[in-house]
């Protein structure tokens, strides 16, 4: 087995850099996908055109990592299943980004951290922490302080969706924990953008006229922005988790959001509930903390 050349580069090595450069490609990405969706004429070949370009460009990374593979046709299965999920969750995504503002699809987005405490809790029966319970309840507090209008009680469409996206996002996390471990890097992270993609072309019945089309009429730069920090962005996510501790990188992975309010503020004039994302924000960057405490 090759050793990876990323073990030869020491600046590389560094977790906190990873950290860095992840919250700074999530932005971007979640800005640009924000854009993208202004223009599309179907969410479904949107979805296929930006995993596609996602999960071959990342693959020009694969010589950076370690060439390894496993044997055990169980982790390839499991693959598989997880990507079910993934590409539901993603292709529910892309309707609901078109719907509600950037900085609120990161606030939404934070909801997985509840299900997965949830999950662990139900299924996997690991200890019960009070500072994890707080944590989950001020992540659902956000939410509800942001969504909520005096003298409406319903919730938007988009946001139910945006909950069921978290919930199969789950699910696809629990299938694929630590599954990453055996793969090289960026193989494994092109395997969970193609094989979505794949399924997602196959059940909407996506025609490659369209993507071409999609890509023709569409915002291409925003789309090249939202593609290539997709599948850079998870790649330096993993790299982080692997190199340091998750108390830690958590934390300072949740900077997205308080970075997607300001941003959106600045680019996106994304004006309304100021200071009711600002709130939100912290305390789910206060929960994390409790959490991965």
């Amino acid at each position: 087995m090759s050793k990876p050349m990323i073990e030869y580069a020491w600046v590389i090595d560094m977790w906190f850099l990873f950290v860095v450069l992840y919250v700074i490609l999530a932005v971007i990405f979640t800005q640009a996908y924000k854009i993208v969706t202004k223009t599309s004429k179907s969410d479904g070949t949107l979805t296929v055109l930006l995993e596609l370009i996602a999960g071959t460009s990342i693959l020009l990374l694969s010589p950076l990592f370690g060439f390894s593979f496993p044997t055990d046709w169980r982790v390839y299965a499991l693959l598989v299943l997880a990507c079910v999920f993934y590409g539901i969750s993603d292709r529910i995504n892309t309707t609901v980004r078109s719907g509600v503002e950037a900085s609120t699809f990161s606030i939404i987005k934070q909801l997985s951290t509840v299900f997965m405490i949830i999950a662990g809790l139900l299924f996997f029966k690991e200890e019960f922490v009070w500072k994890k319970i707080v944590g989950a309840v001020l992540i659902i507090f956000s939410n509800v302080f942001i969504f909520y209008k005096k003298g409406n009680h319903k919730l938007d469409k988009y946001v139910l969706l945006g909950i069921l996206s978290n919930v199969v996002y789950s699910i696809a996390l629990f299938l694929d924990v630590n599954i990453s471990d055996n793969f090289n890097l960026a193989f494994y992270v092109a395997s969970t953008l193609l094989i979505p993609c794949l399924f997602i072309t196959i059940i909407e019945k996506v025609k490659w006229e369209n993507v071409k089309k999609e890509f023709k009429n569409g915002n291409k730069k925003a789309i090249l922005a939202t593609s290539l920090c997709w599948s850079t962005m998870i790649v330096c996510q993993l790299r982080a988790y692997q190199l340091g501790e998750a108390t830690s990188v958590a934390p300072l992975c949740a900077l997205t959001v308080i970075g997607n309010v300001i941003v959106g503020y600045v680019f996106l004039k994304e004006r309304d509930n100021l200071w009711k994302k600002i709130i939100a924000a912290m305390l789910i960057l206060i929960s994390v903390f409790l959490i991965k405490g």
